[in-house]
């Protein structure tokens, strides 16, 4: 008689025996098993053939990974700014009291488990959380009694109202992109019938940039991938949008998949690729039904497999998901990513184009590249181009959040104002806006008439509003924690000073800092910015400078309440202390 297999050895047998399905492998048993439990990590090693201590690194690295068991209500409440501004902390302590937990603990009972972690992409319909992976908005206290109540009595998920899961897309001002319905395929068809050497063409005359934040020529990147040498090529799409604020591709991921991996197709084309690979962040992890559907549907209809609509031309796509880390952002770090590894940024050179996934040419794209790259070869370079400014061709999507009347996606053409961004969500009594989160800038009223521009307001999408009643120093300070709780700790200068500026922003809030301590702030944010490794430590120091900076009538007048306050607290205690 043969024995079962082991429960591990099942799900390893789903994944083939390659070191760059470790972490889609960990993945799986953390869905199915609540952990990655340390006494299966040497038979996964064994499987893959990798080392034991890559398997732990890896685990260790991914916020969503975890060694010890989670609960079986995993809770992961967001815990960006804007979602304090709805109040988050309130929802937070109220989960927290109603079901006797601490944050980041599991329940002696195995039942929950609650997490603090960063922006989920639910900036406009927060407070927002993730429970087992699908999203909760708009929490309210009245909602997060009732979900504690619903899991002290175990009641199934599926069970719980279904209103609690809808996720709006909050379209609000569509353009050029967002207006545009392609056909399914209307693009590959052009594409395949003038050849690859024209679709790059028309991509370069529309003079292309990526959205994702860099604007890096897209024609330029491709060319560059179809020259290099090499037996394989490879597309990769960036779907990991993890910095706060952001949420424009998920609304882009629910509304124009089609368009997306269309996009992915005549990368893969123009390059010579066989293999597109979309990296989905962990917190879109409940998109997954969706696109992988749409994947289906696209290879139904010949859009996608062996000898795509009867060409020569064979492609198709594979969708990779990450595990919470800010990092992974970062295009190497997300190849690094996408082979299994922990998601650390590689040294560069060589490049992507030349040096990518698996060492091969790889064309990473943001996933609004790819829809506009679908839109220029379905419609015209010429229409695209006319839009925007001469460095800036086009149209952007924002992700409008913060103190506005309405959030949400307004797509603008390049060369717009902070101004009318201002006016078309209706905006009042605005102090600040940070574009481009926390890594952007932080920009003053005399600055609204700054334009959405790679030259001028470069921004990956991300747009939130402060209004007068918010206290900058405190969202500085809460900026730099996340910067610090998000550091791969690879580089001296990111780790070591993403430290020294926590500090600092706690003396700043604390109304303690001394000219030393901005002194250091400078110091230790120009050392960061010439030596760091990666963009993030590269910018981490930027929402203390932009506060010091433009905004330091704020933070004086902090300085001297708090100061008055504690002045106030001591003279009261030595009355009190002198009295007969």
């Amino acid at each position: 008689m043969t024995n079962p297999p082991l429960p591990q050895q099942s799900l390893l047998q789903r994944h083939p025996r390659r070191p760059d399905r470790l972490l889609q492998l960990l993945i799986d048993i953390q869905q199915a098993r609540g952990c990655v439990p340390a006494d299966w990590q040497a038979a996964i090693a064994d499987h893959l053939g990798v080392t034991l201590a890559q398997v732990r690194g890896v685990v260790d690295f991914y916020h969503f990974l975890s060694a010890q068991p989670l609960g079986d209500y995993c809770i992961r409440l967001s815990d960006s700014v804007i979602d304090r501004f709805g109040g988050s902390l309130a929802m937070r302590d109220c989960l927290l009291e109603r079901l006797g937990i601490e944050p980041g603990v599991t329940r002696p009972d195995g039942r929950v488990s609650l997490h603090v972690t960063s922006c989920i992409g639910l900036a406009d319909q927060g407070p927002a959380a993730l429970v087992n992976g699908l999203p909760l908005t708009g929490l309210t206290p009245a909602r997060a009694s009732r979900l504690a109540a619903l899991i002290e009595r175990d009641v199934a998920m599926a069970d719980w109202p279904r209103g609690w899961f809808e996720v709006a897309n909050h379209i609000r001002q569509p353009g050029m992109l967002l207006s545009m319905r392609l056909r399914r395929g209307e693009a590959l068809v052009k594409a395949l019938r003038s050849g690859p050497e024209a679709a790059l063409d028309a991509i370069r005359r529309a003079g292309l940039r990526g959205r994702g934040g860099a604007g890096f020529d897209t024609a330029l990147k491709w060319r560059l991938a179809r020259e290099a040498g090499g037996a394989a090529r490879y597309v990769a799409c960036n779907a990991d949008e993890g910095e706060p604020g952001t949420f424009k591709d998920r609304v882009l991921l629910a509304t124009r998949a089609d368009q997306i991996f269309e996009g992915m197709s005549l990368a893969g084309y123009v390059i010579g690729a066989e293999r597109g690979l979309l990296y989905l962040r962990g917190e879109y992890a409940y998109l997954l039904p969706h696109l992988r559907a749409v994947l289906q549907r696209r290879r139904a209809d010949g859009l996608l497999g062996e000898r795509v609509l009867g060409s020569g031309f064979s492609f198709d796509i594979d969708i990779e998901l990450g595990a919470g880390a800010y990092v992974c952002g970062e295009e190497t770090a997300m190849i690094e990513s996408l082979e299994g590894k922990r998601g650390i940024p590689r040294l560069r050179p060589p490049f992507p184009v030349s040096a990518g996934y698996l060492d091969c040419p790889t064309a990473n794209n943001n996933v609004e590249t790819l829809a506009c790259a679908a839109l220029i070869i379905a419609r015209g370079a010429d229409a695209f181009r006319a839009r925007g400014t001469g460095k800036s061709r086009g149209s952007k999507l924002l992700s409008v959040s913060g103190d506005v009347a309405v959030p949400g996606i307004y797509e603008f053409d390049f060369g717009a104002t902070a101004r009318e961004v201002l006016a078309a969500c209706g905006a009042v009594d605005v102090q600040a806006i940070q574009v481009g989160g926390p890594s952007g800038v932080l920009i003053a009223p005399e600055q609204f008439d700054r334009r959405i521009a790679f030259e001028d307001l470069s921004t990956g999408g991300s747009f939130m509003v402060f209004d007068s009643r918010r206290d900058l120093v405190d969202i500085a300070r809460q900026f730099t924690h996340f910067f610090a709780f998000e550091s791969c700790g690879l580089c001296t200068p990111c780790r070591v000073g993403t430290q020294l500026l926590t500090r600092a922003a706690d003396k700043l809030g604390e109304g303690r800092a001394s000219d030393a301590d901005l002194r250091e702030i400078e110091d230790v944010g120009r050392l960061m910015r010439e030596m760091s490794h990666c963009g993030l430590g590269q910018t981490a120091a930027n929402p203390l400078l932009d506060l010091l900076s433009r905004f330091r009538p704020q933070w004086e007048a902090r300085q001297r309440s708090l100061s008055d306050e504690a002045a106030d607290g001591e003279l009261a205690g030595a009355g009190e202390r002198a009295r007969p």
